[in-house]
């Protein structure tokens, strides 16, 4: 803790600024619930992997250093606590890479946190990050904070290096499980977030139990790629990737648009069946023990409980801050069409009501097509992510997800496992119950 804080008087944090003692209060602000992806760094990263997008986002700013200032940062928490309820307030950290930004930014972000919350909140933190950057220093800062790290790994090395490349064109599979190691022995609260692209999409099982036998992983998300782009474009989209270079000609800045796919793509039916296959073995031997987040959230949903945005009914409440708080509808929509406003200048009650936030709201639910609209597992899905209704349904309409096919197999397949697994918590029994052959029998739906 630097100098210019010095300890609570009655609740209030004080800096000494030309030796006067300024007090700093809690900003008074309407409160509601959302959450905010902040990247500290931008789109920049000191990996080149082939599918991410947000490679190319460098190219929305004339900015050669796009790293959020520390007034940036100090605007944004102070803005962030006051519009969040009270209780556990979560700030996520995501890029490009966020460890490019340096230690020195998060320690001054944990000395705003304690000036700007209120006492009756309680801040943590959470980092997504390649992990490649990773030392003894940071995993010790990490731990003593409590920080809940999500560790990009698309599995076993043939299947990570197989996209998630370095500047050099190298595969980053060792990197990144020494700065897992690293994390694990400091005692880092860890989760793996493992990509589903054409090179892992037909190995599910062999990908889940490397991360959870190799690794150790107890928490996985499972995110397809889905490159959605023009035609007329799919050929540089797939050899130049989305790297943004000096000459803005020869580069591609990625948008929701279009109704091609790389060859880096998850195939919808493919993908479908890497989840069921996980599911088939996490069903059998680890509920309870490890967490895989696209199951859990389709049991939520059964009690009407989303936790994750891509099948939750609607959208809106889940902001993406740029470097230099410009604010966009969402972290896949960070796209001039989506700028919503500029923290610097607008609180965020305002900046989630305003009316480019409302014409995003709708594209959710408004926007289902019929055949989703009759799906059996429209409360499970929900259509999906609009960034993925790009194809034409069975009925010809426009606007069906691409994956579609993948998330009507999986939760055909799953369906009757997690009804069964609803019913033994309404009967106050642990879902584990159903890894025993009798349980399971009887509790599933026919």
């Amino acid at each position: 803790m630097n100098n210019a804080m010095q300890k609570h008087n009655a609740g209030t944090a004080v800096w000494d600024i030309e030796e006067q003692k300024v007090p700093i209060q809690p900003l008074q602000r309407r409160q509601l619930p959302f959450s905010v992806v902040a990247k500290p760094t931008g789109a920049a990263c000191n990996l080149d992997c082939q599918y991410c997008f947000f490679l190319s986002k460098e190219l929305l700013y004339n900015a050669q250093r796009q790293q959020m200032s520390e007034a940036t940062l100090a605007k944004y928490v102070a803005e962030y606590l006051a519009a969040s309820p009270d209780g556990e307030v979560t700030m996520l950290w995501q890029g490009g890479e966020p460890t490019l930004r340096g230690l020195a930014f998060y320690q001054k972000l944990i000395e705003l946190c304690e000036q700007y919350r209120r006492k009756n909140q309680h801040v943590v933190h959470a980092m997504q990050t390649n992990a490649t950057l990773i030392d003894d220093e940071w995993a010790a800062f990490l731990k003593r904070h409590d920080v809940l790290v999500g560790v990009s790994m698309d599995g076993p090395a043939q299947y990570h290096d197989a996209y998630r490349l370095n500047r050099a064109g190298r595969g980053t599979h060792d990197m990144v499980v020494r700065g897992w190691n690293i994390l694990q022995q400091a005692g880092v609260r860890c989760n793996i977030l493992c990509t589903v692209h054409h090179a892992n999409e037909q190995h599910g099982v062999e990908v889940y139990q490397y991360f959870r036998d190799e690794l150790g992983a107890d928490f996985m998300q499972f995110i397809p790629i889905v490159e959605r782009v023009d035609p007329a474009q799919l050929e540089r989209a797939e050899h130049n990737g989305w790297r943004a270079t000096g000459d803005k000609k020869t580069s591609l800045l990625y948008k929701q648009a279009g109704d091609a796919v790389t060859s880096r793509s998850t195939r919808p039916a493919a993908y479908g069946q890497f989840l069921c296959d996980i599911f088939d073995e996490w069903i059998t031997h680890d509920v309870g023990h490890v967490y895989v987040q696209d199951f859990d959230a389709a049991l939520g949903a059964l009690f009407n409980q989303y936790t994750v945005c891509v099948h939750a009914p609607e959208c809106g409440n889940n902001f993406a801050l740029e470097f230099n708080g410009d604010v966009y509808a969402c972290d896949h929509w960070v796209e001039p069409d989506w700028l919503v406003g500029n923290v610097m200048q607008e609180d965020f009650f305002n900046l989630a009501h305003n009316e480019t936030m409302r014409r995003f709201a709708t594209k959710k639910r408004v926007q289902l097509t019929d055949q989703c609209r009759k799906c059996p597992f429209l409360r499970m899905c929900n259509g999906g992510c609009p960034k993925d209704r790009f194809v034409t349904s069975k009925d010809g309409q426009l606007g069906q997800n691409y994956l579609c096919p993948g998330y009507t197999k999986f939760y055909g397949h799953i369906r009757p496992d997690i009804v069964g697994m609803a019913r033994l918590l309404r009967a106050g029994s642990a879902p584990a119950e159903i890894m025993k052959p009798q349980v399971r029998q009887q509790v599933r739906a026919k």
